[in-house]
């Protein structure tokens, strides 16, 4: 369905002329010749988009931005005048109009205008579908996993929710960073705001500062119009700033004086403008030694590292794998209208032996493949990838031998092989100790041995029949 679009002016050959440019932009258009008319059309319907002439009788085009405010705040209202100053600039931009035009304007420029304000309106309007699903979506139910580690990250994530503390989230790529930022979100008083996401790794140095704090006017080459940036978009929300350790450190800077000061300028702008936004950041890779190493600053780490949650890869929570399988499996099962009913066992065995340097995201990767592939009611180890088959076969997985450059202590390292081997045999015996220790080739009562002296009954509670 295209874009419904209200024009208001007074001057009969302005509205012809935005109506067909519009139209043949693909928009759907309504014109309106006065203020009155415009407000009755908007008590009435719903636009995406309100152009409107400043100077209008009766009722001026101000009052209609007022009015359009009022009923649909998340609306973008683009301002036209030939008359322009300076204070109606700002009164119309104080009154929440998306920009500002002055007559006569360019045609690229006003299409460039437009589709920036309705590029905004699908931003706010994918905020509120998000708001709506909140308990479905972003509460804790995309954090999968009842292992110990899992579980003190629930309890911590309950306990920062409420607070306004800037975050910073550790752990390996795929560990499921962007979801522990979003629960925390979702269970704040920020949770009816905007929570933004940008990847500091994937938007080119020279944009990353118009994108975090927006520009002005002409502030460069093809800065056409002035643009509000993810800071000022995110205001009484969260913004998410993943891969923080790749930010230039020119950016880094500012991004200390936002923390310190609450404010910012727009690239090429001179007024201050105040935020109150909560910042979570993600990195993974170790900005300590970032610090140390001079790519980093100190201040900064220091500024956004005030609580620390660090996310344990896969291989290091591997009771958590079967629980994530199946729910990835119901997850696609679903999306690509699937009759399957489980993993087979074999299957299951194949995954939790498998090391996942990819950790959660390869595991829903490899369950998705595996859905699609399957033509039966259960998943088999031949929906697997090769790879994962393959590194299953072996004894002992060579990530658990491989010798550092700084030698290793050999007896811890052997204890740490020996917990993994008995939690992963209590996991696929489903925590019956009898049939974990004959899996290992060893009498009950050494297995049980074995438990406390590496401190793991408490973990697996009582046998299972």
């Amino acid at each position: 369905m295209s874009e419904k679009i209200l024009v208001v002016d007074d001057e009969a050959g302005m509205r012809e002329f935005l109506q067909i440019m519009l139209e043949k932009m693909g928009f759907e258009v309504v014109a309106s010749p006065s203020g009155e008319d415009a407000i009755n059309r908007l008590e009435n319907s719903h636009f995406d988009l309100i152009i409107c002439d400043l100077k209008l009788p009766k009722i001026g085009g101000m009052e209609v931005l007022r009015k359009s405010k009022e009923i649909n705040p998340e609306v973008p209202v683009i301002m036209i005048t030939a008359f322009g100053s300076p204070e109606s600039a700002v009164e119309a931009m104080k009154l929440g109009a998306y920009d500002y035009i002055t007559k006569p304007f360019k045609l690229d420029e006003i299409q460039l205008v437009i589709n920036k304000a309705l590029e905004k309106a699908r931003l706010l309007e994918e905020n509120i579908q998000l708001r709506k699903e909140l308990k479905t979506k972003y509460g804790f139910d995309q954090l999968v996993g009842l292992s110990e580690p899992m579980r003190r990250i629930y309890q911590l994530i309950r306990q920062i929710a409420p607070t306004n503390s800037n975050i910073l989230i550790s752990g390996e790529s795929g560990t499921g960073k962007e979801l522990v930022a979003k629960a925390i979100h979702y269970n704040s008083p920020r949770r009816s705001h905007p929570f933004l996401v940008v990847n500091c790794a994937s938007i080119p140095e020279t944009l990353l500062e118009s994108e975090l704090f927006g520009h002005t006017k002409g502030a460069f080459t093809g800065a056409y119009q002035a643009r509000r940036g993810m800071f000022e978009l995110a205001h009484k929300g969260t913004i998410f700033l993943d891969e923080i350790a790749e930010m230039p450190l020119s950016l880094q800077a500012k991004l200390l004086r936002v923390i310190e000061e609450k404010s910012f300028r727009r690239l090429g702008g001179e007024e201050e403008i105040r935020v109150d936004v909560r910042i979570i950041t993600a990195t993974n890779r170790d900005l300590e030694k970032e610090v140390e190493e001079g790519r980093f600053r100190e201040d900064l780490y220091y500024r956004l590292n005030v609580i620390r949650i660090h996310l344990p890869p896969l291989r290091e929570r591997k009771e958590d794998i079967p629980i994530l399988a199946r729910h990835f499996l119901e997850k696609y099962r679903r999306a690509l209208n699937k009759q399957i009913k489980k993993i087979s066992q074999e299957a299951e065995e194949i995954l939790l032996r498998y090391h996942w340097p990819g950790n959660v995201r390869e595991l829903e990767n490899t369950i998705e493949r595996a859905v699609s592939l399957e033509t039966g009611e259960v998943i088999l180890p031949e929906s697997l990838p090769e790879k994962i088959r393959s590194s299953s076969q072996e004894f002992i997985p060579s990530s658990w031998v491989q010798l550092p450059e700084e030698g290793i202590n050999l007896e811890k390292a052997l204890e740490e092989i020996e917990k993994k081997l008995l939690k992963e045999a209590l996991i696929r015996t489903k925590g019956n100790k009898t049939k974990a220790a004959k899996l290992l080739g060893i009498s009950f009562r050494s297995f049980r041995y074995r438990l406390a002296k590496l401190g793991l009954e408490q973990n697996f509670g009582r046998e299972k029949s």
